[in-house]
């Protein structure tokens, strides 16, 4: 398989990874951890796609699988959820490229931070429209949602690793 091709791979994979989760935690879609890692190892037009697919997928299991009700405020918070997800993938893009970290690990704890602060912010404007401000920023549920997408994203850069360590390509990423 040649680079052109690899990051349509990876964003296959990450979703199933991210479904994977979302069975398993019967949680949302880990876009925090999805948008940190693509914004360290993916193009930008690559780690959008990446989480609006994840975002897609985790919605179609819900509605599917999970029992999520099919009411009008269900599918605006549906459509929030997929323009935080964009937003934590701008989110981790922007923080990158104004700050100039060397070490991986850095790399992956500014972008994870930043995504996770700019899909909460996104998260809380839709909260004002459809009710839900005093969960958004509820502190307890934060913190849960901070370790569980730092977590999952630990998980993800190890899958990443292993699998680049087999022999899968890396996605295509921008030029310096």
């Amino acid at each position: 398989m040649d680079r052109r091709h690899a990051s349509t791979l990876w964003i296959m994979l990450l979703t199933l990874a991210s479904v994977a989760t979302s069975f398993a935690l019967a949680c949302t879609a880990p876009v925090s951890a999805l948008a940190a890692l693509a914004a360290v190892h993916m193009r930008r037009r690559d780690g959008v796609a990446l989480a609006l697919v994840a975002w897609g997928a985790n919605q179609a299991i819900g509605f599917a699988f999970l029992q999520y009700p099919h009411d009008p405020k269900t599918l605006a918070w549906g459509l929030g959820l997929g323009t935080a997800a964009a937003g934590a993938a701008f989110g981790a893009y922007a923080a990158l490229a104004r700050l100039r970290v060397e070490s991986v690990a850095a790399k992956l704890g500014v972008a994870y931070v930043a995504a996770f602060v700019a899909g909460k912010l996104v998260t809380l404007a839709w909260a004002t429209l459809l009710g839900g401000v005093a969960i958004t920023l509820h502190p307890g549920y934060s913190f849960d949602q901070f370790v569980r997408n730092g977590a999952i994203l630990i998980a993800l850069y190890l899958f990443y690793r292993v699998l680049t360590a087999a022999g899968v390509p890396a996605p295509r990423q921008a030029t310096a």
